[in-house]
């Protein structure tokens, strides 16, 4: 009686401390992701494909670039009603996080002049972005506004992921640069390298199973988890 009593409070301290450490991921992982997001703006050199929308928004608006971060989000997460998709807590924490973590950065960090500092900067951001993608992601509390609309599209016209994010992606980018969003090479070194970055820090960050025997990577196609918001 006492060793059940003992297995099952085993049990449940276990199970709270891989609770706590996934939700741990979560919100490091969207703070992270707004500060990434934010060094690639204060580089200069091209941004990933929805920060260009949100930064031609913010420079049609006024607002700030986090601000319409959260109101895109926000607005896009609307859209999961028709299409049946069902929030988690990461989904919800993800439209607010984002963009706090991104304007927060962006009054810290001074403006950079030169290329000797803007590369580094860029490169920062991205890899930042990826280890950012990899915890956010493994947590496993659902997945972001814009993923969810990708995923749910996908799921209602039969079309392939990879059509639909390319989709998807273009006429954000297109929108953006039209409006005034940073497109360069920075947009370009994201699209290729963001993907395998992903892939790596989801294998680097995948929560124990809950026999602590294994761990789990990730699940469905590795393109759900290239856009963590």
């Amino acid at each position: 009686m006492r060793q059940a009593t003992t297995t099952t409070r085993g049990h449940l301290l276990s199970t709270r401390n891989r609770l706590g450490r996934r939700l741990v991921q979560l919100y490091v992982g969207l703070a992270l992701y707004g500060a990434s997001s934010a060094l690639l703006v204060v580089s200069g050199l091209g941004l990933e494909p929805w920060n260009v929308l949100h930064q031609g928004l913010a420079e049609l608006t006024g607002l700030t670039i986090g601000v319409v971060s959260i109101i895109v989000g926000a607005a896009v997460l609307l859209l999961w009603i028709p299409l049946r998709q069902r929030p988690g807590l990461g989904t919800v924490s993800n439209v607010f996080m984002v963009g706090l973590a991104m304007d927060g950065t962006l009054a810290l960090v001074p403006e950079a002049h030169g290329l000797a500092v803007r590369i580094p900067l860029l490169l920062a951001g991205i890899v930042l972005n990826g280890a950012a993608t990899g915890l956010y992601i493994s947590a496993n509390f659902g997945p972001g506004p814009r993923d969810g609309l990708m995923t749910g599209v996908h799921r209602r016209t039969g079309r392939s992921i990879r059509l639909i994010r390319t989709a998807l992606e273009v006429m954000v980018v297109a929108t953006g640069f039209a409006l005034g969003g940073t497109v360069g090479i920075g947009t370009l070194l994201y699209a290729l390298a963001i993907g395998p970055l992903a892939q790596l820090f989801l294998r680097v960050f995948a929560a124990p199973s809950a026999s602590g025997g294994s761990t789990v990577v990730a699940t469905g196609s590795p393109e759900r988890a290239i856009l963590p918001r």
